[in-house]
């Protein structure tokens, strides 16, 4: 990495302006009932587990911490401690394109498995979204886009140098709308800060 000198963080408070109008966006267009669909779920599962490859896979990784704090018996796909999935439990794929072979991949085997199928996608028609028994739909731009590469050139040639890279958008909305998930089932379950308190890790 070349030396370059840093004279002011325009573009860094410019671009979590962006992202902010964007995420009001989102949050918008989002469809309330399979929002509570979502939640249902969550609850009547037996167990729950996490699915995301790279940054939606750390995303994955936070809401189950999340879920863990709250009770659930939660676990995350890949990870050499994780059990089989039954029926009875539920599986929620985050993959903003909705076309990430690995992720779609296992999205086909819980199906084929009996079990709940829900993704965080911002692609409606895509593998997971068709297949899932609850799509929940966060509309943002990805890598994957028809116009990506346009988007890629424009942004390298100072068109829109302020905007984040392609995929934020998704990561981010899906990261809040998690944890605002998260938010709504303290408040069903009736969960005291005592209680989530108790259930963080006490040897880190």
């Amino acid at each position: 990495m070349e030396k370059v000198q840093v004279n002011n963080c325009e573009d860094v408070l410019l671009s979590m302006k962006l992202i902010a109008v964007n995420l009001n966006e989102i949050i918008d267009r989002l469809d309330r009932e399979a929002i509570r669909s979502m939640i249902q779920k969550i609850l009547e599962g037996k167990r729950i587990f996490l699915l995301g490859a790279g940054r939606s896979g750390l995303v994955a990784k936070a809401f189950a911490m999340r879920l863990m704090h709250l009770g659930f018996s939660v676990y995350v796909v890949g990870e050499t401690t994780t059990p089989a999935v039954r029926p009875e439990d539920v599986v929620i794929a985050i993959s903003g394109s909705g076309e990430t072979h690995s992720i779609a991949d296992l999205g086909k085997i819980v199906k084929d498995i009996g079990a709940t199928l829900i993704t965080v996608t911002s692609k409606k028609e895509s593998t997971l979204g068709r297949i899932s028994d609850i799509a929940m739909i966060l509309p943002s731009k990805t890598k994957n886009d028809p116009d990506a590469d346009g988007y890629l050139e424009r942004n390298m040639r100072g068109g829109y140098k302020t905007m984040p890279p392609l995929g934020t958008s998704f990561e981010i909305a899906s990261l809040i709308f998690l944890d605002s998930i998260i938010s709504q089932l303290i408040t069903l379950t009736g969960a005291s800060e005592a209680e989530l308190k108790s259930r963080h890790t006490n040897i880190e």
